[in-house]
């Protein structure tokens, strides 16, 4: 990139305004739906201000930069090596703590991040309050309020992003606190590595050595240009936290874990709520079908529910919408040929095309319409 021309990454979970934030931004007119997932493929789009230009790539929406699927390990490589100067993380106001999950992983690995909280709106209908400075000062990198639908707030953004820019980059010393002995060995680990790693956060490549990710360490070599090897003194760290019990799946889950408490002590600072919690009836629901002792029986029973609803519970509207139909059909076809139409176009039409499209409406519609999901407008 030019001097004056730099590439921002905006990145994000799915549903939280990402696509309406970039056609904001670029004028573009990308599609953007209210289901979950719906940006699977990147979108690049320019804008100018202030005299800098900008190269906008929206990536796939994601939970997490520890990938489970190919959008996200799309979206994750694109954050630590796509060569983006700086990453828009947009967060939803309504949900924050969620969000915030995502952003505080994204804070370690990029070294400029910004942080929108959109759908201000949303959140004041629902008496959520945010206390933007308060989130800023917690996080240690720029955040800003907008409603991307309505534009407000764009201006300010653009302003944020333009001085972010300018400003020489630095890896932030923000991070989740991880238990003491596991802290102490990436601190050493990234002691360790610190000498062949220039472009990247030492302590994201730390971190995905302690997981053993061994295919995100072999693309931070490419990316770093140098190899990035397990020295003879990380593979003794690695063999300690062995010993300790600290088996790659007990690191991932306290990262994870540390990233959560984190999200969720910056919510409590940083949002107020009405009397009512709006994440009171998700806590409810978390307890049951997030247990252990009810989470399994819960699952299949919901699966029984789909399963008979497919089969058997939709045959009842079925039946009844299929013989609305073809009785409409019936009377259609008694006009047409009182009316004197030919036999072979009222065959073509009723007894062919409408009949044909009744039997499809009335044995799919029900089933279908049963798992319509209720999602934010």
């Amino acid at each position: 990139m030019s001097e004056n021309h730099h590439l921002v990454a905006l990145a994000g979970n799915p549903n939280v305004g990402k696509s309406t934030v970039f056609n904001a931004l670029t004028g573009m007119k990308q599609h953007t739906g209210n289901w979950a997932g719906k940006t699977v493929a990147g979108a690049e789009g320019h804008f100018q201000y202030n005299g800098l230009s900008f190269t906008i790539e929206d990536i796939a929406g994601t939970y997490s930069l520890r990938t489970n699927s190919a959008e996200e390990e799309s979206a994750r490589d694109f954050i630590c090596f796509g060569g983006a100067e700086a990453v828009i993380v947009i967060c939803d106001a309504t949900c924050l703590e969620r969000n915030l999950n995502l952003a505080l992983q994204i804070i370690e690995a990029a070294p400029k991040t910004m942080i929108c909280v959109n759908l201000l709106d949303e959140a004041k209908i629902k008496g959520i309050e945010i206390d933007l400075a308060l989130l800023e000062g917690l996080l240690g990198v720029p955040v800003v309020g907008m409603t991307a639908r309505s534009g407000k707030g764009l201006d300010e953004m653009k302003k944020r992003l333009c001085s972010l820019i300018s400003e020489p980059a630095a890896n932030s010393a923000f991070h989740s606190a991880l238990p003491e002995e596991l802290e102490s060995a990436l601190t050493n680990v990234q002691r360790e590595i610190s000498g062949c790693v220039k472009k990247m956060s030492p302590r994201t490549i730390a971190l995905r050595i302690l997981e053993g990710d061994t295919e995100f360490l072999k693309k931070a070599s490419e990316f770093e240009g140098t190899a990035i090897e397990i020295s003879e003194n990380v593979s003794e760290i690695l063999s300690s936290l062995a010993e300790s019990g600290y088996t790659k799946e007990k690191i991932s889950d306290s990262i994870i874990t540390a990233d959560v408490e984190r999200s969720r002590s910056i919510t409590r600072r940083t949002v107020k709520t009405g009397k009512t919690s709006p994440y009171l009836r998700d806590r409810k629901l978390d307890k049951i079908f997030l247990s252990r002792r009810f989470g399994v029986p819960a699952m299949l029973l919901l699966f029984g529910l789909i399963l008979w609803i497919t089969i058997a519970g939709a045959n009842y509207p079925s039946e009844l919408l299929g013989n609305g139909l073809f009785a409409l059909g019936d009377k259609i076809s008694e006009s047409m040929i009182k009316s004197g139409t030919p036999d072979w176009l009222e065959g073509v039409l009723i007894q062919g095309i409408y009949k044909v499209l009744a039997w499809v409406v009335s044995v799919m519609l029900p089933p279908i319409a049963g798992f319509k999901i209720n999602h934010k407008k």
